[in-house]
């Protein structure tokens, strides 16, 4: 129960630190703007410079620039459209409804992407709602809301999460899966359980989560140093995440179909060998090595030698039609991953045992 808590207490925390940089961005984004408006543009109460400060760092945490772009325009003509239509239409939840449909409508007409109608839709609920009976100009409004969603970049800009830190938390999930995978299935062959192969195929087909988060979470990596002038000296290291993603999400796919063929094979004549575990296990460690040299910045020398070992040792003879397939799935996560740490196709696949070769020992063992 103490470890349980333990662990549920460090995934909390793990979580928290990955939000710390956008609770900064946030509070000091909103205070900087409500200074802006208030001492430089001359408004008492720039409500909007805060929110639009809030609604932009939350959306930016995981969206591209250019969506950010459109949130910001999004807020600021919300805001000035919602204040003429209530101005002329009045408050109330019947002018309420109308005055969002007019202001989406308008939004649609303007920009036909999702984000932009309904920040459009949700900020003129703001006029219409928080401070309808207020005597400020739209305009007023509107130039708030442009103040809080430009300084709301800025604070992106200047306050940055760490892509590394992002990038590399994201993969290490992929990797971890990815490893896990393969020590189920190492050890359903070794004990030539189903049932274990069973389970480690459903583990497998939750993996695919993970690859897209890395993807997301990648995209959002690259954003941050494109803006961010205090983390462009980590643009090396993020290119050898952007080097591993593609290879390392085709590895989880082929380990997917490894396990689905493992499973067949063990209810076959010709089960797989144990020497296939062995060279399961081996390119687990090498996926676990993978993670912890990219983490640290370095090359990944020592996950290329432990995959080259493996592609390099002599093939099992006389396998069954499941468990050659299973072994061809095993010769593909190793290109995959050799690509992964930045070996190219050609000189990857040169490093397998040629097919002719474990076709003539198939044919004479």
């Amino acid at each position: 129960m103490r470890g349980w808590l333990s662990d549920r207490v460090k995934r909390r925390l793990d979580t928290f630190g990955s939000i710390v940089p956008s609770i900064a961005q946030c509070a000091v984004g909103s205070a900087l703007a409500w200074i802006v408006a208030v001492q430089l543009l001359g408004h008492a109460r720039p409500l909007f410079a805060p929110i639009s400060v809030m609604i932009c760092v939350g959306v930016g945490l995981g969206q591209r620039l250019r969506r950010v772009v459109e949130l910001v325009v999004g807020v600021s003509l919300g805001v000035g459209i919602g204040t003429l239509l209530v101005s002329w239409i009045g408050s109330g939840p019947w002018r309420m409804a109308l005055v969002i449909a007019l202001a989406m409508t308008i939004a649609g007409l303007l920009n036909t992407g999702e984000l932009f109608v309904s920040q459009v839709g949700s900020s003129a609920v703001l006029v219409a709602m928080l401070v309808p009976h207020q005597d400020v100009g739209g305009l007023d409004r509107m130039a708030d809301a442009l103040t809080g969603g430009v300084i709301g970049i800025a604070a992106v800009a200047l306050l940055p999460a760490s892509p590394l830190t992002i990038a590399g938390k994201h993969l290490s999930g992929v990797l971890d899966a990815l490893s896990t995978v393969l020590e189920q299935t190492a050890e359903a062959i070794e004990k030539g359980d189903m049932d274990l192969a069973a389970e480690a195929l459903e583990c497998g087909r939750r993996t695919q989560t993970a690859a897209e988060e890395f993807a997301t979470a990648l995209e959002n990596s690259k954003e941050i140093i494109r803006i961010s002038p205090l983390r462009w000296h980590q643009r090396a290291r993020l290119a050898r995440y952007e080097t591993a993603a593609v290879p390392v999400d085709l590895a989880l796919r082929n380990a997917r179909v490894l396990v689905r063929r493992t499973l067949a094979a063990l209810g076959e004549p010709s089960p797989p060998p144990a020497a296939l575990a062995e060279s399961l296990r081996e390119i687990s460690e090498a996926a676990l090595l993978l993670q912890l040299e990219l983490g640290a910045g370095r090359e990944p020398m020592l996950a290329r030698q432990a995959l080259l070992a493996v592609a390099a040792r002599e093939r099992p003879k006389n396998l069954g039609f499941s468990a050659n397939v299973a072994l061809a799935q095993l010769r593909s996560i190793a290109v995959d991953l050799l690509q992964a740490t930045g070996m190219d196709h050609g000189t990857a696949s040169a490093a397998l045992t040629p097919l002719n070769e474990l076709s003539d020992e198939s044919m004479h063992g």
